[in-house]
């Protein structure tokens, strides 16, 4: 079966079992998702979740970040952890967005890329989540589990985005995406994926699936 072939297959198998692709970050403007992005690197949603909910009480705006200590910054996210430079990234990208875009998150991937803190993964995020503009999210699950669904052979989150591309239609790239975030949660995991009951187990020639 061709590899279009079958990821057409397995996205319709990852929509009908999770049907709604909704970032789970808490935000309440492009800002706020762009800061909680950043703050998710090597840290879950749930923690990131408790983190911001509290941090935007007291810091909401670019112009906020922009004015407050970094001392400040970082007491509110120390448990998001390397809150030394997520603070850094995030007061100077907040400067940047002032200076440079009017106070408003940039719409296009070569602006957000060039923002502290900002690589592909965060701006494909915030691309897809805010502006409707779909973009492949490559994190640990995703590039995981593109690889035991022999959709690519590389490690290279940018290489492996780009093996996506073609096989997913460009207005799916966002939600097959979050699809496969939620599926590595759930039934694809590192350590011990649940090949017996997983969905997709006919489609996956994943040769160390358990039994």
């Amino acid at each position: 079966m061709k590899r279009k072939t079958r990821a057409d297959r397995i996205r319709k198998i990852l929509k009908e079992r999770y049907p709604e692709a909704v970032t789970p970050l808490f935000h309440e403007t492009p800002f706020q998702l762009l800061v909680a992005t950043i703050l998710s690197a090597q840290c879950t949603d749930n923690q990131v979740n408790k983190v911001v909910r509290e941090l935007y009480k007291h810091l909401k705006t670019p112009d906020d970040f922009a004015r407050a200590q970094i001392m400040t910054i970082e007491k509110y996210i120390r448990s998001t952890g390397f809150y030394h430079n997520k603070a850094r990234n995030i007061k100077n990208c907040s400067q940047i967005i002032l200076e440079n875009h009017a106070g408003r998150v940039p719409r296009t991937l070569e602006e957000l890329v060039e923002l502290p803190g900002v690589g592909r993964k965060t701006a494909n995020v915030v691309l897809g989540a805010v502006f409707n503009n779909p973009g492949i999210v490559v994190d640990t699950h995703v590039g995981r589990i593109s690889q035991r669904l022999a959709f690519t052979t590389h490690k290279d989150p940018v290489k492996i985005e780009y093996d996506l591309m073609p096989i997913i239609p460009k207005s799916d790239w966002s939600d097959f995406s979050l699809r496969l975030v939620f599926f590595g949660r759930e039934i694809c995991s590192a350590r011990k994926p649940k090949c017996p009951t997983c969905p997709l187990d006919r489609l996956c020639p994943w040769p160390d699936k358990t039994t």
